[in-house]
């Protein structure tokens, strides 16, 4: 039995197997030269190219805006002062009438058979008068003569005083019959703009009800009222000149009305009011604001907003861009010479268009980062980018 023979001798394989061996000490000492060599260093990113500006000072024009409500000049309620049917009404709802001029007329006829009473016990007072009068004129001679004594004379004087006292009375009833006559008629008090008309011809009005007729309004110069806070009424107060109250009222700017679309009433108007004491409920309190109305553009019952104007003379500005809010707070970023940025907390006072007012925290000269400080860290340093000459633009 023969062996069969083998594709590779033993010399062979015995050199296969050294190769192998060789091939992996040398992979083992790549491997280990790998892990024992140190890394090449990172270079340190260049520091980030941001926008700086300078915080200069300006004059600028902030506005404040209140909530306001218009009311005429002279607002009336009309309502009756006599009872009875409404006989005739002389005007339509919403027209522009004149002082003097009739509204509506009340059915007259009581009050004339009233009228024609009180004038006969007028007449009957007057008779009786008269008639003691020549009472009088009779018993005079005859109590100068004796003939009678003077007894009837007195009682005859005291007769004619009563007579007397009734006339008065007569023509007092006479006066009132009168009023209460006229008072049928109704005429506008005032010029202006009537409100809707709450009774119609043939109602029963009585100058108990609850309602009134309508409502006059004298709009030719409308009052806007509006209210400030205990907290804007001391500012108001500090930010205007004049000693007193009064003189502060004197020396305020005009006010620009703004309607209900948001568009700027065409007259500006003046403040000529404080109220004298707090709303206790709501804790402001309430000024007033007047405005020509010659087209009779403005209504009784309109709402807008009162729009106050303040100049800051002297005032720094950095645009609200440039700023981070954090826990109620609002920070710049100032740039010292070392080009590091630090994180300053600023206080408002105000604010014009896309810029803030600063009351402290900066000053005029400091360098401020512009933009890109959503990420800015403290202490961090950049490479300053001249944005513009100043932060504030008048």
């Amino acid at each position: 039995m023969t062996t069969p023979s083998l594709p590779y001798s033993f010399n062979t394989v015995k050199k296969i197997n050294s190769v192998i061996a060789i091939a992996l000490a040398l992979a083992s000492l790549l491997l280990l030269n790998s892990c024992s060599s140190t890394p090449a260093a990172t270079p340190a990113p260049p520091p980030p190219s941001l926008p700086v500006g300078t915080v200069q000072t300006s004059s600028v024009t902030t506005y404040q805006e209140y909530p306001a409500s218009i009311e005429g000049a002279v607002n009336v309620e009309i309502r009756p002062q006599v009872g009875g049917s409404l006989d005739r009404v002389f005007v339509d709802e919403g027209a522009l009438v004149s002082a003097g001029q009739p509204l509506f007329k009340i059915n007259d006829q009581p009050y004339r058979a009233a009228l024609n009473n009180a004038l006969a016990s007028l007449h009957a007072a007057e008779a009786a008068q008269a008639n003691a009068q020549l009472e009088i004129d009779k018993l005079t001679p005859l109590v100068a003569n004796k003939v009678v004594s003077d007894y009837q004379l007195k009682t005859a004087k005291a007769t004619f005083q009563i007579a007397k006292a009734n006339i008065e009375s007569a023509k007092a009833n006479v006066s009132t019959a009168q009023i209460n006559l006229g008072y049928t008629l109704i005429k506008a008090p005032v010029s202006g703009y009537l409100g809707r008309l709450l009774k119609k011809q043939g109602s029963l009005v009585s100058p108990q009800d609850v309602e009134a007729l309508t409502q006059l309004s004298d709009v030719h110069n409308v009052h806007v009222y509006f209210s400030l806070g205990e907290k804007d009424f001391v500012g108001f107060k500090d930010q205007y000149a004049g000693s007193t109250l009064r003189d502060k009222i004197n020396h305020l700017p005009p006010v620009a009305l703004l309607l209900a679309d948001n568009t700027e009433y065409a007259i500006k108007g003046k403040i000529d009011m404080i109220d004298g004491q707090f709303d206790k409920t709501t804790g402001a309190i309430t000024v007033r604001a007047s405005f020509a109305n010659a087209q009779g553009l403005l209504r009784s019952g309109n709402t807008g907003k009162i729009r106050l104007s303040l100049l800051h003379a002297n005032a720094l500005t950095v645009p609200e861009s440039a700023t981070i809010e954090m826990q109620d707070k609002i920070f710049v970023f100032t740039v010292a010479d070392s080009n590091k940025v630090k994180k300053v907390p600023i206080t408002i006072e105000g604010k014009n268009g896309t810029d803030y007012l600063v009351k402290d925290g900066v000053k005029a000269g400091d360098q401020i980062v512009l933009s890109g400080i959503d990420h800015l860290q403290e202490g961090v340093k950049i490479a300053p980018q001249k944005a513009a000459d100043k932060v504030a633009k008048n």
